[in-house]
């Protein structure tokens, strides 16, 4: 009877992940693919127009896309909280709508400080996005399977290069001045903003708040994914003990923060100058791509970054070891970058990068195993929000930072040090935090012995 039992728990379990795959992950995916291009398309739009129209030096380039990390940083703990109390289908479809329209409005910016205000509203449009995402599957999938369900949903950073970098280098040639008089970079930000309001809107409709309202899934396998959820998180919080209060102040808690900073930094600072540094490749080794080739060229690192983002997730769960898939990318990564800039022709520089992007896509979405391992409830959305919140001012950090070096230095050299220090320091603390903290219990245990 028990053998009996056992197989046809089995048999619901592998029937409710396969619905829940294709059920939430492309769709979730596919959210997250027009939230990013649309967050990092100024890093397109930069060389190719922008920068002169607005009068923007690097420095100048490197505020206006860090802005908007500012607007994330204020609203990101407050819209998780909300998206806990109202649901993720109101929520998220808010998010969409709001932030569909500023990304559209950056088509009409017409002078710097235009640009500053938007990007920093769409920071605040944005905010809650990416951390109720990981909260939301976290009432969805059980603890053993979440690196592969965040690594799937988190696809979709390298895919939006892959496809995103040629789709805007085609935008800007094909759009120019057939729209309102638009110049081609201008057209771009019009034509990609608009998605997010249309999905926004079928957010609403098309996702489920909790397990136990999932209409597509069957009586039993409802039942059971809800009873399976409900017993791991309390069983967390029983062991953990985590309130909201302590989800924001305790030191491991900012220590992730610093940790998903590091790895953060690279990501945003390759994200946005990747593209100038193709461009500077003209100059450096004497090449002359058209704009549609560097969004080509712009795309191979973040396809075999998402080859590393997958496998890295997948073989995480497989192995339930966290800490050392994060450390290693991270570390990995941050050593590629440095050697990168020693190297005398654009494809070896190019290897050496995409092995820096590889490791970023690699350590993200394992990442997020650390903290839902230990955090859940409204203690998850505030602390979830707070790392996120805290670890993308790396957004803000990286190509401000960046920027301001090139101009300073005249090269990209430094800054790209700087990228690299920050990767291979979040990796070592990584190490030094392991996975999770001491349990609640234990550590009662623990002073009872001492004290005795």
């Amino acid at each position: 009877m028990a053998t009996t039992t056992t197989t046809d728990e089995s048999g619901i379990r592998a029937r409710v992940m396969h619905k829940m795959a294709w059920r939430l992950m492309p769709f979730l995916g596919f959210l997250y693919f027009i939230n990013y291009l649309d967050r990092t398309n100024i890093g397109f739009a930069a060389p190719h127009g922008m920068n002169e129209a607005l009068g923007f030096t690097q420095a100048a380039f490197g505020l206006a896309s860090g802005l908007f990390f500012i607007g994330y940083l204020v609203l990101e703990v407050p819209s998780n909280l909300a998206l806990h109390k109202f649901g993720a289908r109101r929520w998220i479809a808010r998010i969409m709508v709001t932030w569909g329209i500023v990304a559209s409005l950056m088509a009409f910016a017409h002078t710097a400080g235009t640009m500053y205000l938007l990007r920093f509203l769409l920071g605040i449009a944005e905010a809650g996005f990416f951390p109720g995402i990981i909260f939301y599957l976290t009432f969805w999938y059980p603890r053993e399977a979440r690196g592969k369900a965040v690594a799937l949903f988190m696809l979709a950073v390298p895919i939006s290069a892959v496809i995103g970098a040629p789709l805007s280098g085609w935008l800007i040639s094909a759009g120019h001045q057939i729209l309102f008089g638009l110049d081609g970079w201008r057209f771009m930000f019009l034509v990609e903003g608009v998605p997010a309001i249309v999905v926004g809107v079928m957010c609403w409709f098309y996702l489920t708040d909790r397990p136990e309202d999932a209409k597509w899934l069957a009586p039993d396998e409802r039942t059971w994914l809800a009873n399976h959820m409900n017993a791991e998180h309390a069983q967390t919080e029983k062991q953990y003990r985590y309130t909201l209060r302590e989800a924001l102040t305790k030191p491991r808690i900012l220590a992730l923060c610093f940790v998903y900073f590091g790895i953060v930094y690279g990501l945003y600072a390759v994200s946005f100058f990747l593209p100038t540094i193709i461009a500077g490749f003209k100059q450096t080794f004497h090449t002359n791509f058209t704009v549609l080739q560097q969004g080509f060229i712009v795309a191979i690192p973040f396809f075999f970054g998402a080859i590393a983002m997958y496998y890295n997730g997948k073989h995480s769960d497989a192995t339930g070891e966290r800490v050392w898939h994060v450390a290693l990318a991270s570390i990995i990564g941050g050593i590629a970058v440095p050697i990168a800039l020693y190297l005398q022709s654009p494809y070896t520089a190019m290897a050496a990068l995409t092995i820096c992007v590889m490791g970023v896509c690699a350590a993200l979405p394992t990442f997020w195993s650390l903290p839902t391992a230990f955090l859940t409830g409204a203690a998850a959305a505030g602390g979830i929000a707070l790392i996120n919140s805290l670890g993308n001012l790396a957004g803000f950090a990286a190509p401000y930072i960046t920027g301001w070096l090139t101009d300073l230095t005249g090269t990209e050299k430094a800054g790209l040090w700087v990228v690299g220090l920050m990767m291979v320091a979040a990796g070592i603390v990584a190490i030094a935090l392991k996975a999770t903290p001491e349990p609640e219990s234990a550590g009662a245990a623990k002073a009872s012995v001492q004290r005795a």
